[in-house]
């Protein structure tokens, strides 16, 4: 690779999408000046601006008017999809900007060079009063997990064979979230892939320092790109790559201590692993000491975005449930009459105390459910902030507690690189290498373009 690829982002699908630019339309003599709004009609694209009405067969691309400087904006989307800070937002983006019809939809999609859309990553994933070391050791991670993911999966209309992310069994329901859904776009632009804004993140001239100075920089791994994950607090330990998604072993994402090297995990621990019931509850309802174990608030306040800074309880945190209330949430988010539930069982951890297997007992049924994110929505109206819990049973009568009280560890995942606990290492003052060492082990830094 000689040069910074274009990459395509999937910014919002809905029934109707309002934007406003200065716009040439690809291909022919038309332009689209001011406020417009395009709806589907079959596979064509309708374009109403100015009174004006133009039909677009098979999509339609449309450029930057002239040199192809300024911005355009579209209104209305969506940021942090099915997560408990869901709402919306106008923002402005660069490059092209893509229209494509599916069913009565029609899909906004940014065509964007790749080091602008980091700019924008970056800044959208954490606030760009990081720490300079921080910030260059987000861009090499941002960076290599995008190009993995296009070097595996390929490119829009392209998408190779994978494993089934759903299994079902006789009692059980064991799912996985990854890239599947993105076929008409390399990425989309919420948290299921990377928290991507356009420019209403990016202006910030250190952001556009840290992805300069790191340009073309990846992770690599025997040769190949890393699949660098990352989530926003580990919880004091991260999670191995399988028991989040497809069950192979990522020999760079495994569990890791969030903690400086030479320091001990408490005495109880042999090491990085708490996923034994015993071991999980001491370990989360207690809060060790980990890079990502901080509440000082003049880092939390350079770091978190407003969304995010909107959360305090990331470390440890907990969340209660009356009976009639978990039962009736269970019912709709699993599509599943459990009757009263009688317990939430762990029935597999991982080394950070993320649930991967839990079962639901209920008074009608019995099942159980994975994998993490599967387990954090059937849970809550949105996401429990992580799987990493313990349960509490209180007020029983019978067989039937009145309230459950779940203990939790972490935000997200865990997988990869923990941003809280990096973004604590930049303010101590460890380098970008020392950063993504700490979390990604045996890998190196290369330089692809």
């Amino acid at each position: 690779m000689t040069a910074a690829p274009v990459i395509t982002v999937g910014i919002l699908t809905a029934h109707g999408v309002d934007f406003e630019g200065e716009f040439d339309v690809a291909g022919s003599g038309e332009t689209v000046r001011g406020p417009a709004s395009a709806s589907a009609s079959g596979p064509s694209i309708l374009i109403e601006c100015g009174g004006k009405r133009s039909v677009h067969p098979s999509g339609v691309l449309l450029t930057r008017a002239g040199t192809g400087s300024g911005s355009f904006l579209i209104r209305g989307v969506t940021i942090g999809v099915r997560f408990h800070w869901e709402r919306k937002e106008d923002q402005r983006f660069t490059g092209s900007l893509r229209l494509v019809a599916k069913g009565d939809a029609v899909v906004a999609i940014n065509v964007v060079p790749l080091e602008d859309y980091l700019a924008s990553v970056i800044s959208s994933e954490m606030g760009p009063g990081s720490s300079a070391n921080f910030l260059r050791a987000h861009a090499i991670a941002s960076r290599s997990w995008l190009l993995a993911q296009l070097d595996t999966w390929g490119g829009p209309g392209e998408r190779r064979m994978r494993s089934p992310s759903t299994i079902r069994g006789d009692g059980s329901l064991i799912r996985w979230y990854d890239r599947e859904e993105h076929d008409l776009f390399d990425v989309c632009a919420d948290d299921h892939c990377q928290r991507y804004h356009g420019i209403t993140q990016s202006a910030v001239p250190a952001v556009s320092e840290a992805v300069a100075q790191t340009g073309g920089q990846v992770l690599m791994y025997n040769d190949r790109i890393c699949d660098a994950r990352f989530s926003k607090s580990c919880g004091g330990i991260t999670e191995p790559f399988g028991k989040v998604w497809q069950p192979v072993d990522v020999p760079y994402l495994r569990n890791v201590a969030d903690i400086p090297p030479g320091d001990r995990l408490p005495a109880y621990l042999s090491g990085p692993d708490v996923g034994g019931e015993e071991l999980a509850g001491r370990w989360i309802r207690s809060a060790p000491a980990a890079f990502c174990n901080t509440t000082d608030p003049g880092i939390l306040s350079r770091v978190l975005t407003g969304v995010d800074g909107e959360t305090k309880d990331f470390y440890r945190w907990s969340v209660g449930y009356a009976q009639e209330y978990l039962s009736a949430l269970v019912r709709e988010k699993s599509g599943v009459d459990f009757g009263a539930i009688h317990d939430l069982v762990p029935v597999e951890r991982g080394p950070s105390g993320r649930v991967s297997l839990l079962k639901i007992v209920g008074e009608k049924r019995t099942m159980i459910v994975g994998k993490e994110l599967e387990i954090r929505r059937t849970l809550s109206p949105s996401h429990l902030y992580s799987s990493a819990f313990v349960v509490d049973r209180l007020d029983i009568e019978g067989k039937i507690p009145g309230r459950f009280v779940l203990t939790g560890a972490g935000w997200g995942h865990g997988v990869g690189l923990c941003q809280i606990g990096a973004a604590v290492m930049g303010t101590l003052g460890y380098s970008p290498a020392a950063i993504l060492a700490h979390y990604f082990r045996g890998t190196s830094i290369a330089k692809l373009y």
